[in-house]
């Protein structure tokens, strides 16, 4: 997707990405059935370092631990509140 569009960021991250990582569990591992931004740092970190998953889901970690990293993981606040998640 490119930037400027109505449905992505200026950042170049869609809406709809972020809103998968405040509804979508992790389906393998230590953490199964986690949502992806509940994921600890370092469990990312372990990934990154080993390789992310191919398709969607590698692309939805790397995205995850970017907002980590530089604290922008709490921006996701709002979303999931209206997909009624608790923090």
């Amino acid at each position: 997707m490119t930037a400027g569009t109505d449905n992505d960021l200026q950042l170049g991250i869609s809406k709809a990405q972020l809103i998968k990582l405040v509804g979508w569990q992790m389906p393998f591992g230590k953490y199964k059935g986690r949502l992806l931004i509940d994921l600890p740092e370092a469990y990312l970190l372990w990934f990154a370092k080993r390789g992310f998953p191919q398709g969607e889901l590698g692309q939805l970690l790397s995205l995850c631990l970017q907002l980590k990293i530089d604290g922008s993981d709490g921006l996701l606040k709002p979303l999931r509140q209206n997909s009624g998640e608790s923090l």
